[in-house]
């Protein structure tokens, strides 16, 4: 018997990869070159921005990513470095949303890396329709590290991660791997169960992950791939320092989903987890809580404080200024 009522098409999930929603590939190009034009502008005499492109080491897909660097650059071994993560399922860098904090990162000695990888916007549809959720787009921002090792005024002892909610998702999970390249890394309002986030959130999310040719089905009916998938169940692998921040009024990674994290960190990782949750920090334009730490402008581009995101920055600087020691010359360090 088929049931086909306005609930059961509302519940109805696909698993068929050609019921992936279509994207206005178009548009995604047009706004992605309108940002990166913007970007230029705005590094004028400031800091020196590029777009380089590296091979994944898992596949060897080509993954677009944007380098910021010093405009004056010390001597091999020199900077300190980190792997910027962006969020959002199909999201992008689009340097507006954190240029004033790639600015802070610069003055202080660092070179960042935001890798645009499989999945993400304004790359065309190949690019797009790629999209591998907790899989292969680990590799491919993790590879971002080979290309940073080319760069010789690159210690490659100090190399960092840092993400946002997806973003935040993506650090963490390569920090719980038995191996990684990262010296500490910084999760903020991070994704951190799937099993947990695809029943919270229902069918209009879920159809996001049902349908990715890896995955091609939800957690009742891949269990082991989406425990496989999810930080919460892999925090007793840490090995390196972590620091992550959560907001109690956060309406996307809702605090229901990262208390678990928390809390298992502080648990099992009380010496090497820094967290820190930040009670009903002030509403933000776009979502409430969630974007508490990373406010900017767009049209300024400047940062748009509140205490909590001064709070929160303080703090992720003093932390990476602990364990990446950016403003440490190691050129002139005999070796």
């Amino acid at each position: 018997m088929v049931i086909d009522t306005a609930r059961a098409r509302e519940l109805y999930v696909s698993n068929r990869h050609e019921d992936h929603r279509p994207a206005n590939f178009d548009a995604q190009i047009r706004d992605r070159l309108v940002a990166e034009s913007t970007t230029v502008a705005k590094s004028r005499g400031v800091l020196e921005y590029t777009n380089v492109k590296y091979k994944s080491s898992v596949d060897g897909m080509e993954i677009p990513a944007s380098l910021y660097q010093p405009l004056t650059r010390r001597g091999p071994r020199g900077h300190a470095a980190m792997v910027w993560v962006h969020g959002g399922v199909h999201g992008s860098w689009w340097s507006y949303r954190l240029f004033p904090f790639v600015k802070e990162a610069i003055q202080r000695g660092y070179v960042i890396i935001a890798p645009e990888y499989r999945g993400s916007t304004g790359f065309g549809a190949s690019h797009y329709n790629a999209i591998d959720y907790g899989g292969k787009e680990l590799d491919d921002v993790a590879s971002a590290v080979e290309y940073l090792k080319t760069l010789p005024h690159v210690d490659p002892e100090r190399i960092g991660i840092m993400g946002w909610s997806h973003g935040g998702y993506i650090a963490s999970l390569l920090l719980f791997r038995e191996q990684h390249p990262f010296k500490a890394g910084a999760a903020m309002v991070p994704v951190s169960n799937l099993v947990f986030r695809l029943g919270y959130k229902g069918p209009g999310y879920q159809w996001q992950f049902s349908t990715q040719k890896e995955v091609l089905g939800l957690p009742h009916e891949k269990k082991e791939l989406y425990i496989e998938r999810s930080p919460l169940y892999h925090v007793e692998k840490l090995k390196v320092p972590i620091l992550v921040h959560v907001a109690t009024n956060d309406t996307d990674v809702d605090y229901v989903e990262d208390q678990q994290l928390i809390w298992k960190l502080r648990a099992l990782k009380p010496d090497l987890a820094e967290t820190k949750i930040y009670v009903d920090p002030a509403p933000g334009p776009s979502s409430v809580g969630h974007t508490f730490n990373r406010r900017v402008n767009p049209t300024t581009w400047e940062r748009d404080d509140s205490p909590d995101q001064i709070d929160s920055w303080n703090r992720t600087w003093t932390f990476f200024d602990w364990w990446l020691r950016p403003y440490e010359d190691r050129s002139k360090t005999k070796m």
